[in-house]
């Protein structure tokens, strides 16, 4: 499993509806609205980096209203459950 986190800067007016349609797309499992540099971030769990690519490439930054993407890959995952359980199960 790969897992990314995808920190989203939006035109301000249209913050819920771009939420929504990111959350919508396969792959995203989680969209937090957060306050700092960017205005949401899209946490993503794929089987592999060729979808995680077309994910981004093809669906995230063409959605309407994302002015601009920074993607984070995680290398290691530490938590108290267990991930690949709750997200592969």
């Amino acid at each position: 499993m790969v897992t990314a986190f995808v920190l989203i800067n939006v035109e301000d007016t249209k913050l819920n509806e771009i939420a929504d349609a990111v959350l919508s797309l396969p792959g995203v499992s989680e969209v937090h609205v957060v306050a700092g540099e960017y205005d949401m971030i899209a946490v993503i769990r794929t089987t592999d980096n060729t979808r995680l690519s077309e994910l981004l490439t093809k669906h995230i930054i063409h959605t309407p209203g994302i002015k601009r993407t920074k993607t984070l890959i995680s290398l290691e995952a530490y938590a108290n459950f267990d991930l690949d359980s709750t997200f592969n199960g």
